[in-house]
């Protein structure tokens, strides 16, 4: 069974940063992708970012891209994500997952294992 656990969100104000972390664990750990998803209160969980594992390929929704940078530990089996110039609208449960599917997904049904959540914050 493979857990994942997320830390470093918090409250920031607009224009600040902040680096999420997602720590996976389990007996085997070999995912094609891990991703990044938010949700907001009362929307819909939203992607963020995915990256391969293996060879570390990335995307980006449009929402996040040039502030966002998404990036892995192979060795420590930890996923991270580095955001800046964060905005208002950045506020969200933020999420990660991992996906076995073979391919870098943007949807959550093709995600098999999911981290709790972080909340991030931004706000004056």
């Amino acid at each position: 069974q493979v857990q994942l656990v997320e830390s470093g969100g918090g409250l920031v104000q607009p224009g600040g940063s902040l680096r999420l972390s997602c720590a996976a664990s389990g007996r085997t750990f070999s995912p094609s992708g891990m991703g990044w998803f938010r949700q907001a209160p009362g929307k819909e969980r939203e992607f963020v970012c995915v990256i391969g594992w293996i060879y570390g390929l990335t995307h980006y929704s449009d929402s996040v891209k040039g502030r966002f940078t998404i990036s892995r530990d192979n060795a420590k089996n930890t996923l991270y994500l580095q955001m800046n110039n964060l905005k208002p609208e950045d506020t969200a449960v933020y999420y990660c997952a991992a996906s076995t599917k073979g391919a870098l997904y943007a949807v959550p049904d093709e995600y098999d294992y999911w981290g709790q959540g972080t909340q991030v914050t931004v706000s004056s």
